[in-house]
């Protein structure tokens, strides 16, 4: 079993660690569906991670159809993380029509060489889920993260296991959205997959002495992944994972 960490920080990263997570996907602005973190964020993570780090290449919120710039954009975040000694990247590209866009994640892949890629959410905006499970599998990509196309993953349960039975092992199948230590022992019985993604995060007070108004309407501290929620889903997974 795995539980991969959504970190919008390092120091959400280090929370992750110290938490029990067995690996992290460094992002940032997950209020906004996760963006890709800045270069010094990259070089720290990766300075201060021992467990597996794999970074969120995306340049904006909203859909997942990207211009030429945009992916060249993306492309040199990739480049970023080769050079960083990153362990992977978490991409996905559609057209207009719904498909995934094979050229273009073609060009991102080959960007990435060695590093493995996963397939972000952008799956679950896909016209017809099975048809690009098996689209990912001839790309390479080694996982897909997926709600199984509905707001959570509880929700979407009984799609991700249909893809985690079409998979055959030839990719992970790893549900994300809404994941937390009172879910994923059931979502772990209904899809039957093995790794799972979740973000953890809790609003910390602000430390600031000042508080004015303004600050309270910007809801005052760090947004940031939280230690004990990440023990408390990793016991409940291998809790699950050792009651079959």
């Amino acid at each position: 079993m795995m539980l991969e960490i959504a970190a919008n920080s390092v120091a959400s990263a280090l929370a992750a660690q110290e938490g029990g997570a067995g690996r992290v996907e460094l992002c940032t602005a997950l209020e906004l569906g996760g963006l890709t973190p800045s270069h010094a964020q990259i070089a720290l993570a990766r300075e201060r991670l021992r467990i597996p780090l794999v970074v969120l290449i995306r340049p904006r919120a909203g859909d997942f159809l990207y211009s030429d710039l945009e992916c060249e954009t993306m492309q040199r975040d990739i480049e970023t993380c080769v050079a960083l000694g990153c362990d992977g990247v978490v991409l996905g590209v559609l057209d207009a029509d719904g498909k995934v866009d094979m050229p273009r994640c073609r060009a991102l892949i080959a960007a990435a060489g060695k590093l493995g890629v996963t397939f972000h959410r952008a799956f679950d905006l896909a016209h017809d889920p099975l048809a690009s499970l098996d689209t990912l599998i001839a790309l390479g990509c080694e996982r897909v993260l997926t709600s199984g196309a509905q707001a959570s993953a509880i929700e979407g349960a009984g799609l991700i296991r249909q893809l985690v039975e079409l998979s055959a092992g030839r990719i992970a199948v790893m549900p994300g959205a809404g994941v937390d230590a009172g879910n994923i022992g059931k979502l772990r019985e209904l899809t039957g997959a093995r790794e799972f993604h979740a973000s953890a995060k809790r609003q910390h007070p602000s430390a600031m002495h000042w508080q004015p108004a303004l600050l309270k309407d910007m809801q005052g501290g760090e947004l940031r992944s939280d230690v004990e929620q990440i023990r408390g889903i990793v016991a409940a997974l291998n809790a699950a994972a050792a009651s079959r």
